[in-house]
């Protein structure tokens, strides 16, 4: 026991005396069930981890294993020199990072052989930006870390630069400073698989004069050399595979237009500049309902019958195809971008047999999801769908991602520097297949035969299983934090929210009771979620600091696929608003299917 003193004010202070985290009854009982007088062998852990822990498969041998791995690393309890547990080391167990919810070490377990069209990629917008899309700077240093994270789609917006001798990266309309490209490059090339050897997407906005795309073709050729993947037929019926393009950086842009320089920047930046401000939402899952709000919205009549525009249009969408573009640069475009003329119906009847790739923001999909929502499912099934956001977040804030997930969009395109729930979301996607950036879909979004009725996230449907969630207690602020970090006056009152993000039928959020004055918050509460899709759904967990008179303080946050979830008393580890791993904050908690 130990006690903190809060200063109130210059002549009085308060004294609160703080105990150690304290063991839940209910593992207090499960060591009873599986040990013997007082005793965890091999044998109980072996026979608790196969029964409480959901691990059948586990064998005798690797269970020794798991015990000797975590004497190790707690030699200092003086405990090595045994092979059991007792209570409070057993207790530590649990908490330890033998016992993440995810599989440890993560690996590739997924079947990679398949068209990039049937995964989810983890997908970068205007990566280079360090800030907001209006004028912060442009670096290479942003798209270094996305590529550390295990982004595998980097965008770049290729502007000539001020002496038009040469090739900048920056948010053409704007204030933000340039950044050059081969710095860019060179970046890309020095980081891309450090987090992932499945390949590198480089997404471009093309605009540039034919003699600075012949230069951008011999940096990229020098940069990357041979594992640059040359260009592909553009007949394909399908897309490679992430295994058959391993280690390989592939280009992807619409066929090269006439480079026409901006007349009316200026004025397109104001009325950017204008657009209100999108903040972060006050409540985790408000996006979603605004998304229910916004699918009983009738469709526009422009997304029916106006012609289909994209960002990559934005600046020159009036101008004929450049007839004399540089071929050598040409020959670098592995994924061509298609410019989809007339309506929605009009591209999604495009050629069966040629697989393509489009482009929308996250309100065309929105609109383009009321009338036609299974046809999409089947479009992506084939082709690839790039989803950006609106040019409206000028505070590179992001969507909620599933509403490009749940009808198969496979490149969701999220400001990485936006950080927020729905770019937790997105890191927690992730975080499935080995963390490589590339996730399968699930096969409901992949039926493609005539008879195969196609999956439509509106439909409802029958709940396939619940997943039951306990919160026990949660640990580690006192080291990974001030003790005035959260309140100036007392410890803190910290609560949990608990949530599914998946489809509309699935998603909610629950929150547990405050626990006040602790550092060392237990609240031994239960929840139960119906799920209709799993297979989509994440499970979204913060804490929160609770605050009368101001908004409540961040606590912690993670988020896990439920595809790879582990079931059994888990040790779940919190991050940071930015996504980095804390050192010690931990909750404990316990999953089970029914």
């Amino acid at each position: 026991m130990s006690k903190q003193t809060y200063r109130v004010c210059w002549c009085f202070s308060r004294g609160f005396r703080q105990k150690e985290a304290e063991i839940p009854a209910e593992i207090k009982a499960l060591f009873e069930k599986y040990s013997e007088n007082g005793v965890m062998t091999v044998e109980h852990l072996h026979q608790f981890l196969q029964e409480v822990q959901g691990e059948e498969k586990l064998t005798l041998e690797e269970s020794q294993n798991a015990l000797e791995s975590f004497l190790n690393l707690h030699k200092h309890l003086n405990i090595f020199h045994r092979k059991n547990l007792h209570l409070e080391e057993f207790f530590q167990y649990l908490l330890s990072d033998l016992n993440f919810p995810l599989p440890s070490p993560p690996k590739v377990h997924q079947d990679m052989t398949a068209p990039l069209s049937h995964y989810f990629i983890y997908t970068g917008h205007n990566s280079y930006l360090t800030g907001n899309q209006i004028s912060s700077d442009c670096s290479d240093l942003p798209i270094i870390e996305a590529l550390q994270r295990g982004v595998r789609v980097i965008e770049l917006d290729m502007w000539p630069n001020s002496n038009k001798d040469d090739v900048d990266i920056l948010h053409g309309g704007t204030l933000t400073n340039p950044v050059a490209l081969i710095k860019c490059l060179r970046s890309i090339r020095d980081y891309a698989f450090v987090a992932s050897e499945y390949p590198l997407i480089i997404t471009l906005e093309d605009h540039l004069t034919p003699d600075l795309q012949a230069k951008v073709a011999e940096m990229v050729t020098q940069t990357f050399g041979d594992v640059l993947v040359s260009t592909t037929p553009e007949c394909l019926s399908e897309f490679p595979s992430p295994e058959s393009l391993k280690r390989r950086v592939v280009l992807s842009t619409k066929p090269p237009k006439e480079y026409l320089e901006t007349k009316n920047g200026k004025d397109e930046e104001n009325s950017i500049s204008k657009v209100k401000k999108s903040s972060e939402e006050a409540t985790w899952g408000k996006e979603v309902s605004d998304h229910i709000d916004r699918l009983k919205i009738n469709v526009e009549n422009d997304l029916e019958h106006g012609e289909y525009q994209d960002e990559e249009d934005q600046q020159d969408d009036n101008h004929n195809l450049q007839q004399n573009a540089a071929p050598e640069y040409k020959q670098l475009i592995a994924i061509r971008a298609e410019k989809m003329k007339g309506g929605i119906k009009a591209w999604l009847r495009v050629d069966s047999q040629k697989a393509h790739r489009v482009s929308l923001n996250e309100e065309k999909l929105e609109n383009a999801v009321k009338t036609h929502g299974t046809d999409i499912v089947r479009f992506t099934q084939r082709n690839l769908m790039r989803v950006y956001p609106k040019a409206s977040r000028i505070d590179s804030s992001n969507f909620n991602p599933l509403i490009g997930w749940m009808y198969g969009a496979q490149m969701v395109a999220f400001n990485m520097q936006g950080h927020g729930r729905s770019l937790w979301l997105m890191q927690g996607m992730f975080r499935a297949n080995g963390g490589c950036g590339y996730v399968k879909k699930p096969d409901l979004l992949l039926k493609a035969g005539p008879h195969d009725e196609v999956f439509d996230p509106k439909k409802h449907l029958p709940v396939k299983k619940i997943l039951k969630v306990k919160v026990y207690m949660g640990e580690g602020w006192n080291l990974d934090f001030k003790h005035t970090h959260f309140d100036l006056y007392s410890p803190p009152d910290f609560y949990v929210k608990v949530g599914i993000a998946g489809v509309l039928a699935d998603t909610v959020a629950k929150k547990t009771k405050v626990i006040e004055d602790n550092w060392f918050p237990a609240w031994n509460e239960e929840f139960e979620f119906p799920l209709t899709v799993p297979e989509l759904a994440l499970l979204r967990v913060e804490v929160h600091e609770f605050d009368m008179s101001d908004k409540d303080d961040f606590g912690g946050q993670t988020c896990i696929p439920l595809s790879e979830l582990k079931t059994g008393i888990r040790a779940v580890p919190l991050s940071s608003h930015k996504g980095d791993k804390y050192k010690s904050v931990k909750l404990l908690m316990r999953f089970d299917f029914i």
